[in-house]
């Protein structure tokens, strides 16, 4: 059950933090086992995700850029814990750096919680409205967020309980 702050069971700004943790975790249910870290690089400014390690940059250990993430023995992935969720709702973590969490949706036995459909481009508005539009015309919750670049958007479907990846489209559109 959900621990929730005000008689009306809603969570809000001033909700407590673990509230706000808790309502978070019954959203974006993925991977518990591994999270990505949102990083830029300094060479040249853009930004990616990458699995969070717990032996990133460790000398002797962790021999990146020469050994990709993806190839080295020693990666050991960060599991998705209540501070990481803590941080990347605050933006930052314990060092004061800059924490953006980015989930793997699907799980081990290839099901997912949650879909996001993606709208760029020009008339990624238009697109999105008209998405949104179809999902309350079938009493189906759908939330915009609004792109990091401020030129696109995310619309999120959550599921009740966990659907095969494949299907998650059409689970949407199944009433």
């Amino acid at each position: 059950m959900l621990a929730m702050d005000r008689s009306d069971g809603h969570v809000h700004h001033q909700s407590s933090v673990e509230s706000k943790i808790a309502l978070f975790r019954s959203l974006f249910r993925g991977r518990d086992d591994v999270y990505a870290r949102r990083f830029t690089s300094r060479k040249n400014g853009k930004s990616g995700y990458a699995p969070a390690c717990a032996n990133e940059w460790i000398p002797g250990i962790c021999e990146k850029p020469r050994i990709k993430c993806a190839e080295c023995p020693n990666r050991r992935f960060l599991p998705v814990n209540d501070e990481a969720i803590r941080w990347h709702l605050s933006g930052q973590d314990d060092t004061g750096r800059e924490f953006v969490i980015g989930a793997y949706p699907m799980l081990l036995d290839e099901t997912c919680f949650f879909l996001a459909v993606d709208f760029d481009k020009a008339d990624w508005r238009d697109d999105a409205a008209a998405f949104l539009e179809t999902c309350h015309n079938m009493n189906l919750p759908a939330a915009l967020e609004r792109s990091r670049s401020g030129n696109g958007g995310h619309v999120w479907l959550f599921f009740e309980e966990a659907v095969p990846a494949c299907l998650a489209p059409s689970s949407v559109l199944i009433s």
